[in-house]
């Protein structure tokens, strides 16, 4: 299965990926998304998120 990183770098904390897949991504103490549990949503939800991020911030994990 395929899994999700978030580009700290890039994310600016709008958590539309939050709202999207909260079982997969929560924000973090600095108010930047993480990956809590890739496994949260299935992969189509995940896309979802992906697309959502208006910064750009998430992608797949290369394998």
């Amino acid at each position: 299965m395929k899994k999700p990183v978030v580009d700290r770098n890039i994310c600016e904390g709008y958590a539309v990926c939050v709202g999207i897949a909260p079982d997969v991504f929560e924000m973090d103490k600095e108010n930047k998304s993480v990956v809590k549990n890739p496994q949260g949503a299935d992969e189509q939800t995940i896309q979802d998120a992906i697309n959502g991020c208006p910064v750009q911030a998430i992608s797949w994990a290369k394998e």
